[in-house]
């Protein structure tokens, strides 16, 4: 069982915690290609089996997300999780939509971005957030980032709340957006809710959830619907076919002369069987996941 399943995350999990749940499910070889925050809900790529392998081509992913910004509290750790360290009364001519969308249009294009210290990024070799919980200062390094699109969704007046639609590139904290988003409209906030809908092509109109997934975990048909096999994540590859000795060469790990452009192709028999995929670098075809 080899392949991706999209799992729609829920606040009750961490992605650890899905990726335990889906190891012991189909009793397979589990990895992922992002983490969401343990409070946050949506689209969670899952590895499966030699799945795992193409990870390194996945990594590179945009990502959409609908996020709710709090305006008026701010948290250490940029969440609803911490803890308040400030409010702020909100002038509601904050809130009027023409202000909020002229500030969302600025944050558009490529940038920088310091991430939060509540977060998994390794300095030193130590998470950022074993820093911030021992309160010890370090310099967090900046991240450039793009912002493609980012609209608004929706204001609530009521509760000082706007829900926005961001677009974005790989390596984006939505947390630090939403406090510069804040900052920039002239007030303090945090992200409240967030919702990742999709991950490159992987949408979460695809998704299912952990309950779904254990009930049908003898389901075959089931599975073979919701697990995209790696031929079909890889369709974007170009295509190379091989006679039976070369790819009997191939297997054995010796490079074959490919007459081709530098890059990953997906690799065939003479039968048409997907075999896996191979590198071709100088015109010389390595294997590289192999089925």
């Amino acid at each position: 069982m080899d392949g991706i399943i999209i799992i729609n995350k829920e606040k009750e999990y961490t992605s650890n915690d899905v990726v335990q749940i889906v190891k012991h499910t189909l009793n397979e070889k589990v990895g992922h290609t992002g983490t969401l925050d343990p409070n946050a809900t949506g689209v969670l790529p899952i590895l499966i089996g030699k799945g795992t392998k193409i990870s390194k081509y996945l990594v590179n992913h945009d990502k959409i997300y609908e996020a709710t910004l709090q305006l008026g509290i701010k948290t250490d750790t940029a969440d609803g999780e911490g803890k308040v360290l400030e409010t702020s009364k909100i002038n509601k001519n904050i809130l009027l939509e023409e202000n909020i969308n002229k500030t969302l249009k600025s944050f558009k294009g490529k940038q920088t971005q310091i991430p939060p210290m509540y977060s998994a990024i390794k300095v030193n070799g130590k998470k950022l957030y074993d820093y911030a919980r021992k309160g010890e200062k370090i310099e967090v390094p900046v991240r450039n980032i793009e912002i493609y699109n980012l609209e608004l969704n929706k204001i609530d007046i009521q509760n000082n709340q706007i829900e926005i639609r961001i677009e974005c590139s790989k390596g984006t904290y939505i947390r630090t957006l939403c406090e510069d988003i804040a900052k920039r409209l002239g007030t303090i906030g945090y992200m409240k809710e967030l919702n990742r809908i999709q991950v490159g092509e992987f949408n979460i109109k695809k998704a299912i959830k952990i309950k779904e997934l254990k009930a049908n975990r003898n389901n075959r048909d089931y599975l073979k619907e919701n697990i995209i096999s790696l031929e079909k994540i890889l369709e974007n590859k170009e295509e190379i076919i091989l006679s039976r000795k070369q790819l009997e060469v191939f297997l054995n790990g010796v490079k074959i002369n490919s007459n081709c452009k530098d890059g990953i192709y997906r690799i065939y028999d003479d039968k048409q069987n997907f075999i896996g995929t191979g590198i071709s670098q100088k015109n010389n075809l390595k294997r590289d996941v192999i089925l």
